[in-house]
């Protein structure tokens, strides 16, 4: 188990001994890690290596053959009014008919519960949330009329609605263009400075070290994880990706870059 610099107290997550099987398969084998709080968080490692189910199990999407999960020292039951999830954008329904704005009101339902209605606060804060990522002008238009960059900042302003303590996001950068990027980027940073977690499924290694402070490091079984600048070496690479060196030799030399 690898606390990194947090120690006990600054952990948000902790995942202890956890295995998850699908159709008795293992996909996650005995994973021991800790997440520290107030940290940008990646989970990095090749396909098929866990990445999303370890964010599903610490959700309690998927359920565990074995282990624990305690998110900021509570199970899941005691903590889920702390979390916010942004799924894979190929797992929405983009075609269901609602727009930008109803989508990030959503993520205000959990605070509500199902009877109340949201009120004036929720919408102040929804659209708070899409100001934020620059999609304002869009509340009202139809998710499916958005390009897939505008569809992935809608879904983290839904995310901000929530104003949650930790934030769980599988693959928030994929398919976006680079000024999508670099907005999100930016909100990380803002959840960052106040306080907030954040744990995101990445692949692009070059930027780990630009984007992250803390990394995990996974192929079914936990590799390494721990500040960047001390677990993200290529001896780690390697053994999480197993010597596929051409993606790893350009996210050895953005190390390297970053030293």
């Amino acid at each position: 188990m690898i606390e990194g610099d947090a120690g006990k107290d600054g952990v948000a997550v902790e995942v202890h001994d956890v295995t998850v099987a699908y159709h008795r398969r293992p996909v996650l084998w005995d994973v021991d890690v800790l997440i520290p709080r107030g940290r940008l968080v990646a989970v990095v490692g090749p396909n098929g290596a866990g990445k999303s189910t370890l964010l599903k199990a610490i959700l309690g999407l998927v359920p565990l053959a074995s282990g624990r999960v305690e998110i900021f020292g509570h199970n899941l039951r005691g903590a889920r009014g702390l979390l916010g999830y942004v799924p894979q954008r190929e797992s929405v329904d983009w075609d269901f008919p609602v727009s930008a704005a109803d989508v990030v009101l959503m993520g205000r339902y959990g605070r509500l519960g199902w009877i109340r209605r949201p009120g004036p606060e929720d919408r102040a804060a929804a659209e708070t949330a899409l100001r934020k990522v620059g999609m304002i002008e869009f509340a009202r238009r139809q998710i499916s009329q958005l390009s897939g960059g505008q569809q992935q900042r809608v879904f983290l302003a839904r995310a901000l609605a929530q104003d949650a303590a930790l934030y769980l996001m599988d693959e928030p950068f994929a398919g976006v263009d680079a000024s999508t990027e670099r907005a999100i980027v930016d909100v990380l940073r803002e959840m960052r400075a106040a306080g907030k977690t954040v744990v995101a499924v990445h692949h692009d290694l070059q930027t780990v070290p630009e984007y992250f402070d803390h990394v995990v490091m996974l192929n079914m079984r936990l590799v390494a994880a721990g500040p960047v600048a001390d677990v993200f070496t290529r001896e780690n690479l390697l053994k999480t990706y197993g010597g596929r060196l051409t993606m790893l030799e350009a996210a050895a030399e953005a190390v390297r870059a970053g030293a």
